[in-house]
């Protein structure tokens, strides 16, 4: 999959995540509401970003994972992440996740970014299923991924445990049949 893909849409250019972002990803992932719904305790430090940004390297270098950084095309600044992990290959489907920095929510960010990773799996990656697992108390997303053509199919009891607590996930998926391109679903 070398080189890393780069995508644009309107505001946002979703590019490869280097060590150089990583005081920026540690400055949003040290807020407790990114981690509220996020596998990860908040940062206290910018070596957890450094970390964190090799692990998505590694992963992307060996198939596993693409994680993009969501850069505002104004200053190039990343402002969240986004991407597939969960790919099984020949099941030709993968998880999406994304977080955002508390200041750019509610502005559209995300929908844009989205549906150009949907788009882009669909199109490039020959996913038939994209996937999502979302808290239930996370309103937020779960209306981000209904907006934009996902169906939700269950609630996942005691899905996960993180943070010294069983943690409930709704799953959501969009096929790749219910894909209409150049619109929401």
């Amino acid at each position: 999959m070398t080189p890393f893909p780069e995508l644009e849409t309107k505001r946002l250019l979703l590019r490869e995540i280097k060590q150089s972002d990583s005081q920026d990803i540690f400055q949003y992932f040290s807020s407790d509401e990114v981690t509220r719904f996020y596998d990860v305790e908040s940062f206290t430090n910018t070596k957890q970003a450094e970390e964190l940004i090799q692990r998505w390297t590694e992963r992307f270098e060996n198939g596993q994972v693409i994680r993009w950084g969501i850069a505002l095309k104004s200053d190039n600044r990343v402002i969240g992440t986004c991407g597939f992990h969960g790919w099984m290959k020949q099941h030709h489907k993968a998880v999406m996740g994304y977080e955002l920095a508390p200041e750019f929510w509610r502005q559209g960010y995300m929908t844009e970014v989205t549906q150009k990773i949907v788009e882009y799996g669909f199109k490039n990656l020959e996913l038939n299923r994209i996937e999502a697992f979302v808290e239930p108390e996370n309103a937020g997303s779960r209306k981000l991924l209904e907006r934009i053509g996902f169906s939700e199919e269950g609630i996942l009891k005691e899905h996960y445990y993180w943070k010294n607590r069983f943690v409930d996930n709704v799953i959501y998926a969009f096929l790749k049949k219910d894909y209409k391109p150049n619109g929401l679903s």
